[in-house]
């Protein structure tokens, strides 16, 4: 087990309802009420608050490969959920009948073009475990795949950083607001990210309110409420199951 105290918030349980409150108005607002931008922007709180129970997950979990195969698991099983609710695919666009056996061809067809954010978290435990262990080899072995992979991945290469800031800077609120801000303030206005010259298309996008997340992460929430941990593999599914129904 991980040591060194955690300074920031610890009510993760609170945070977690936040995230896929958020999550579900975020998935809502991409497929069924499109017209509202709104719902996007504060879909924007999901993934930050989810990168953080992550990193406070690998901190006091027990078994943390345990924890890592349970994420990969339950990615690889709602894979085909995920991009036909999300309209990445149509859902009879495969030949079950004749091709139920190609691995190969469900993969090019449910799992290529667009892993789902459950991916992400995976590989930024999968990083956080190889800190946690002091397994450093590993450690860059994993970014170079995660760099190989990252315009593949929900969030990319940005969103597993934020999971490595979250850990590494848990006892250090003043140094974890600066780092993680700084990184969302760049990740949510491109103009930053061309060689950090400002432009006349300085603007910021849907992705700059993730940072509205942070003050929910750094602020000492003491709620006491209890979710049992599995609630969260059940709801994923479950709400991407409810969207599908709602766009057919």
């Amino acid at each position: 087990m991980a040591t060194g105290k955690i300074r920031l918030n610890t009510d993760t349980n609170l945070l977690k309802l936040i995230a896929i409150v958020a999550m579900l108005i975020d998935h809502l607002g991409a497929r069924v009420f499109t017209q509202y931008a709104e719902m996007r922007i504060i879909g924007r709180l999901a993934f930050p608050l989810f990168a953080y129970c992550i990193s406070v997950g690998c901190v006091f979990t027990r078994n943390i490969g345990l924890y890592a195969l349970r994420m990969a698991l339950m990615a690889i099983a709602v894979q085909p959920l995920y991009v036909t609710a999300m309209g990445h695919q149509t859902m009879m666009s495969f030949d079950w009948a004749h091709n139920f056996y190609r691995l190969d061809l469900i993969f090019q067809h449910y799992y290529l073009p667009r892993p789902s954010v459950l991916f992400t978290l995976f590989l930024g435990i999968l990083v956080l475990w190889t800190l946690r262990d002091r397994r450093y080899v590993l450690t860059l072995i994993l970014t170079a795949l995660i760099w190989y992979l990252r315009n593949n991945l929900d969030y990319g290469e940005k969103g597993i950083l934020l999971m490595v800031l979250f850990y590494v800077l848990r006892d250090r609120p003043l140094c974890s607001l600066a780092w993680t801000a700084g990184l969302m303030t760049w990740w949510g206005i491109p103009a930053l990210q061309n060689r950090f010259l400002l432009s006349s298309n300085l603007y910021l996008s849907t992705q700059f309110y993730a940072v509205l997340a942070l003050p929910l992460i750094h602020l000492p929430i003491r709620t006491g409420m209890r979710i049992n941990k599995y609630f969260f593999y059940v709801f994923y599914p479950a709400h991407l199951a409810l969207i599908y129904l709602l766009t057919m």
